[in-house]
């Protein structure tokens, strides 16, 4: 995609330590002392949900300025079926252009692509006032509950939008979170050392997707 002087593209290799490098400074000290999120874009490139087709760039002016990635997920319903969909994020933006509109420009672009690819709904954690922006909606209202979370607690920050109309229709469930969204911190420890010779500050095992979670956009 080509507008003005916007740019979104697929994520190359030869991309890869400048996204890494605006996803840490993206979300550095955002959520937590220091963050996660530049690592677990580098965990989920390699994970068998990785759509590749949805690891996108944004340039202005032939800059790195944004970067979003998707990844397969399922809804385990009450009748047991398991329903296919996507994910996303992180999504970020460089530091000194948030809320400036870029960050929802992304996301709808990216959006149609998975929509085009097949997707029929999609769910995340994230921040209604944001995502409700681009028709996203509490996933408890429409009868999808999280995954480790009392079954009849509608949880605020998980969220659903249906990207083909009726694809839920009557499905109850659990939706899951995909495996690679979730870090170990002697594993973040040793490659943060690895690739910059500086070890930051230990965390524990946790999502990187936390309550009440916002990305900056």
């Amino acid at each position: 995609m080509k507008q003005d002087n916007i740019i979104i593209r697929r994520e190359m290799p030869t991309d890869y330590a400048a996204v890494e490098h605006l996803t840490r400074e993206a979300f550095w000290n955002v959520y937590r002392p220091g963050c996660l999120e530049h690592y677990v874009v580098h965990v989920l490139r390699q994970a068998p949900d990785f759509v590749p087709e949805l690891d996108l760039v944004m340039e202005r002016d032939g800059e790195l300025i944004g970067h979003v990635l998707y990844m397969r997920a399922k809804i385990v319903a009450d009748n047991g079926r398991e329903i296919p969909m996507m994910t996303f994020g992180p999504i970020s933006i460089r530091p000194d252009l948030q809320r400036q509109g870029l960050g929802k420009y992304l996301l709808d672009y990216s959006m149609e692509l998975a929509e085009e690819l097949g997707a029929g709904a999609l769910c995340i954690e994230g921040n209604i006032d944001f995502y409700g922006k681009s028709g996203f909606v509490v996933a408890g209202t429409k009868g999808i509950r999280y995954h480790g979370e009392p079954e009849q607690e509608i949880v605020p920050y998980v969220l659903l939008k249906e990207l083909q109309p009726g694809f839920l229709d009557g499905i109850t469930g659990v939706y899951h979170t995909p495996k690679g969204y979730y870090v170990v911190k002697d594993t973040l420890n040793n490659w943060e050392d690895e690739v910059t010779g500086f070890k930051y500050q230990s965390y524990v095992l946790c999502p990187v997707r936390v309550k009440n979670q916002r990305y900056l956009c």
